[in-house]
């Protein structure tokens, strides 16, 4: 029952045929006519200049990169500083809630 059935060695295939027949004589057309124009070169395969950093662009590029940093931060720690303010407040409320349910006679 749990054995593998292999199946005898002539309705086996072999490692270099497939079972799936490949596709023959299929066209496929072109979406758009944008390419098949050699006259004219696409904006894609035009060549741009490479990127140039002047020092001003770098002086913004670094300005922003600190700005950015500086927000996440403060976004990151206030979100810190409020989960540990909620933990504290629970605390502390089971502390007086344990007080109240442990000694109701002692009032």
């Amino acid at each position: 029952m749990f054995t593998p059935k292999i199946p005898p060695p002539d309705t086996a295939p072999t490692p270099g045929t497939s079972l799936v027949q490949p596709l023959t004589g299929i066209t496929h057309t072109p979406a758009c006519t944008c390419h098949t124009s050699s006259s004219v070169a696409p904006a894609a395969l035009v060549s741009r200049p490479a990127v140039q950093l002047t020092p001003g662009s770098l002086l913004v590029a670094a300005a922003g990169g600190t700005a950015m940093v500086l927000i996440i931060g403060t976004v990151l720690v206030s979100m810190l500083l409020a989960t540990a303010i909620t933990a504290a407040s629970v605390a502390i409320c089971a502390v007086v809630l344990r007080s109240l349910l442990n000694r109701p006679n002692n009032r």
